[in-house]
């Protein structure tokens, strides 16, 4: 299911795609990401590519869909987390609001249908 979950993300332009530790952000965005899988290792992006990530799937246990109020709008993401619950891997909605900070329903709508499709919470 997990490999399913950021296969879906990766296919949907303008998410960003965040791992984070205590020293190091990196970030890359979703749009014409290749996926695949060997063994535990998920690949996004193209190896020979300028960026892409390789994600320990033994390592991710869940994930949550997470929308953050903010003061002038929601964010809107899918966050994994370890066994220890720490955040390693997130993949953030961009580009949700026009110029006029609207919310843009087509946008939220490929949120939603994402949410519905895995649930708030859900455990690898």
């Amino acid at each position: 299911m997990l490999l399913e979950l950021l296969s879906d993300l990766v296919k949907i332009d303008d998410v960003l795609l965040i791992i984070k530790n205590s020293g190091t952000v990196s970030e890359i965005k979703s749009n014409s990401l290749s996926i695949r899988q060997k063994e535990k290792w998920i690949t996004i992006g193209d190896n020979d590519g300028p960026a892409h990530m390789h994600i320990n799937s033994e390592l991710i246990k869940s994930a949550e869909f997470i929308q953050e109020e903010k003061p002038d709008r929601v964010s809107y993401s899918v966050r994994f987390f370890d066994e220890n619950g720490d955040r390693i891997l997130a993949a953030f909605f961009t580009k949700m609001y026009d110029d006029s900070k609207h919310l843009i329903p087509e946008r939220k709508q490929l949120y939603d249908k994402l949410l519905a499709k895995f649930s708030s919470k859900i455990q690898f």
